[in-house]
């Protein structure tokens, strides 16, 4: 699904910056676009989808912290323990990610 949303986007943006039709054109694809963003089917999706890669990147990062946690520098492994603890006790979570980077 997200390789059809991609080319369909590809699909658009080419159309726009290929045509001749001028900004009329434009201001119909772009009012079109909102029109979609704004659908609340299209949100819910974009909504769960959002949910699902979190969890699945959840998992992910237990799996392959748990299985390369010893195959990886010191400094890189005790960084790894020091987040699982921090989120295995449920801490409240700030506008830091995970490496401390602030991902504004």
């Amino acid at each position: 699904m997200r390789y059809r949303l991609t080319f369909v986007a590809g699909l658009a943006l080419g159309y726009v910056l290929g045509t001749r039709a001028g900004r009329e054109r434009y201001e119909q694809l772009k009012k079109a676009a909102h029109q979609v963003a704004q659908n609340p089917a299209v949100r819910n999706t974009a909504e769960t989808a959002a949910l699902q890669g979190r969890q699945f990147a959840g998992k992910a990062y237990h799996t392959v912290s748990e299985k390369v946690g010893d195959h990886v520098p010191d400094s890189v492994a005790g960084r790894v323990r020091s987040l699982r603890e921090r989120n295995a006790n449920g801490s409240v979570r700030s506008r830091e990610d995970d490496w401390g980077t602030s991902n504004t």
